[in-house]
């Protein structure tokens, strides 16, 4: 059987430093005149909003400054309530991943009426949305180009996830400069997850082989890796390689700033079209229980999936050594592929990560039950290049404590 893939990305992508003196254009082009920005508070007193905002003259701009990190289902609520009452043309998410989250889930919801909670699973937007514009302030999520939104089930201790083409955003603006303020330990997290993102998505299970891990009737958000996805995620994750120590030692370094930016961009790319699998099934649970952040808890755990995948996929974990300058030249495929797990742990070390789970306040006895909710995960297991069973969830969350 030959399988086919499918792309999608954001309606248009604007990238460079000074972008966001663009905005008011970009915007006047499609006849909006009254916006809404989703962000957060640190970013206004940071002055960030006002350098998106201040250019924009001849718009009528609300702001909803009530983001948070990892934000949860009430956060997403109190943004489409704000919405609601302003009824805007367009909605503007500006900050990481999580501020722009929050915005599209406030544009499905502006758009078609219901809860945050009808849009979580695969292909729950009935249709297009409101004008969606992401800026990402960070380069981790890639959320700028993809259909996702992840929120926080406070209640069930768990992170949720929503995927619909119509949650791809009708601009991503992609603007470096709005990077250089943010903080070490948020340029270190998101960092390792674009990292995650991009060695996900390229060691993903092949596009032609990804059909038979469906059960009938039922579909994947994701198409398994394909050469496009290829293309973007070795870029992603030697751009990585290259920049995200000096990005997080040097904040100011504006070259490291803006490869770090196209990295994440790219990796979202590919990981929203070929999937993330174990790495991200292991996390929700673990960052909806410990509330670590999504990147520090993907980077955290990365190494070791790598691990476990790496009979699964040889060629690609050695590709990935050496686009992330390991010295492969004389090594057997197989001793490439674990310099890939070598040279992972090296750069989490650098940028301080944590490497073990009792670092973030796990113990022993709740990893049965992490076990058993990231098992639950199917549409991203399914995406794993090798196949798991929940005994092997439990002995990589063992492994890693």
């Amino acid at each position: 059987m030959y399988g086919t893939w499918n792309f999608c990305s954001a309606g248009q992508i604007v990238f460079g430093n000074g972008a966001r003196g663009r905005l008011e254009e970009l915007l006047g082009r499609r006849g909006i005149e009254n916006v809404l920005i989703v962000t957060d508070a640190v970013l206004v007193e940071a002055g960030v909003v006002g350098k998106v905002v201040d250019p924009m003259s001849k718009l009528n701009v609300e702001i909803f400054d009530g983001g948070q990190p990892e934000p949860s289902l009430a956060v997403a609520g109190q943004a489409i309530a704000a919405a609601q009452r302003i009824n805007p043309q367009a909605i503007i998410g500006l900050g990481g991943g999580s501020n722009l989250d929050v915005a599209k889930t406030a544009a499905a919801v502006l758009t078609h009426g219901g809860t945050v909670q009808d849009y979580f699973g695969s292909d729950k937007v009935p249709g297009p949305v409101l004008p969606l514009v992401c800026i990402p302030t960070t380069s981790g999520t890639g959320s700028e180009v993809t259909g996702s939104i992840v929120l926080t089930d406070e209640e069930n201790q768990v992170k949720v996830a929503g995927l619909s083409d119509f949650l791809r955003p009708t601009l991503a603006l992609v603007d470096p400069e709005l990077t250089v303020t943010c903080p070490a330990k948020v340029t270190a997290d998101s960092g390792i997850d674009a990292l995650t993102h991009a060695i996900e998505a390229y060691t993903a299970v092949d596009y032609r082989s990804l059909d038979g891990r469906i059960p009938p009737g039922e579909s994947s958000p994701f198409d398994g890796s394909h050469p496009l996805g290829d293309c973007l995620a070795e870029k992603a994750i030697g751009l990585i390689g290259e920049n995200l120590v000096v990005a997080v030692n040097d904040p100011e370094n504006i070259e490291a700033r803006e490869a770090m930016a196209l990295a994440a961009t790219l990796a979202g790319m590919a990981f929203s079209s070929c999937g993330v699998a174990l790495v991200h099934a292991l996390e929700y649970p673990l960052g909806g229980a410990l509330h670590v952040s999504h990147g520090a808890g993907n980077g955290l755990l990365l190494p070791y999936v790598m691990d476990f995948n790496l009979n699964a996929c040889p060629e690609r974990f050695a590709r990935i050594a050496e686009l992330l300058g390991e010295p492969v030249s004389g090594l057997s495929q197989d001793q490439a592929a674990a310099r890939a797990v070598d040279a992972v742990r090296t750069l989490r070390q650098e940028i301080g990560v944590p490497d073990r789970l009792r670092e973030i306040g796990a113990t022993p006895e709740m990893l049965p039950a992490l076990a058993e909710k990231s098992f639950g995960i199917k549409r991203l297991l399914r995406v794993n290049p090798r196949e798991v069973s929940q005994s092997d969830i439990l002995q990589i969350l063992q492994q890693a404590l």
